[in-house]
């Protein structure tokens, strides 16, 4: 029993370190604008990226939020299911404050899986790992997938790969709001293999806009394991209150050359 909990744990808790994204900018090569119409290039994108990352992140100073972590483990030696739900207080420019509301399933899950996650998530945003897990140039060299118009505003699909694999990065692809230049979906795998026990972890990340800010909506993570289990992290987000935060300063997207 103690060997099955600290791999399944150890698996989970580290494959999911790189599910903490609030900032979003990047760096890459230009790209031709789509046929027939005046689209961006990935370096004007990516300007524009950094720029509103930048404004919402210097305007968000508090904002609250109800959790709920979902854990399942399927396969050897038995299926397993432990939840909890948390309110979450942020303010900036670091601090995240936890207050369970409820949990249940196997204490050592709850411990040493979903709890010891918000202490990571806690620990990515302090000042000396902050601009260490941030989609930017530093950490991340760029592509760009697509450009053209999509129904749900996430208009430039860009992919990206870590310059240097560590705990926190990612490679895969995101999608980038062409009118808020802010990234709402993430596709991705781990930049690194976390564990001996994982083949193979898939990312799915969304983010949804609350009054002038995108903040997540929903995390997945699946991980498949060397004896043929697998183990589902749902993060689910709701319940937002901006209680604090500056006025942005909104400019054109789509600026007309003088």
């Amino acid at each position: 029993m103690a060997i099955r909990g600290h791999a399944t744990s150890v698996l989970i808790l580290a494959s999911l370190t790189c599910l903490l994204l609030l900032a979003n900018t990047g760096l890459a090569q230009d790209s031709a604008p789509a046929a027939g119409e005046e689209r961006l290039t990935l370096s004007e994108v990516v300007g524009r990226l950094t720029e509103k990352s930048a404004e919402r992140a210097q305007a968000l100073e508090q904002y609250r939020s109800r959790r709920s972590y979902q854990l399942d483990y399927t396969g050897f030696p038995s299926n397993m299911h432990a939840e909890m739900v948390v309110d979450m207080i942020y303010t900036a420019p670091a601090t995240e404050k936890f207050t369970v509301v409820s949990q249940s399933g196997p204490k050592w899950m709850v411990n040493l899986v979903i709890k010891r996650l918000m202490e990571t998530e806690q620990e990515s945003i302090e000042d000396k790992n902050r601009p260490g897990v941030q989609i930017t140039s530093r950490n991340y060299n760029f592509t760009l997938l697509e450009s053209q118009d999509a129904g749900d505003g996430c208009s430039y699909v860009l992919g990206v790969e870590p310059k240097i694999p560590n705990k926190f990065l990612f490679r895969g692809r995101i999608w980038v709001d062409d009118k808020d230049f802010a990234v709402c979906r993430i596709e991705a795998e781990p930049a690194r293999n976390p564990s001996f026990w994982i083949k193979k972890t898939e990312i799915h990340h969304s983010f949804a806009k609350v009054g002038d800010f995108w903040l997540p909506a929903e995390n997945k993570s699946v991980s498949r394991v060397r004896l043929d289990g697998r183990a589902t992290l749902t993060i689910k987000y709701g319940d937002y209150e901006i209680e604090a935060a500056h006025a942005l300063v909104m400019t054109d997207p789509n600026p007309t050359p003088n």
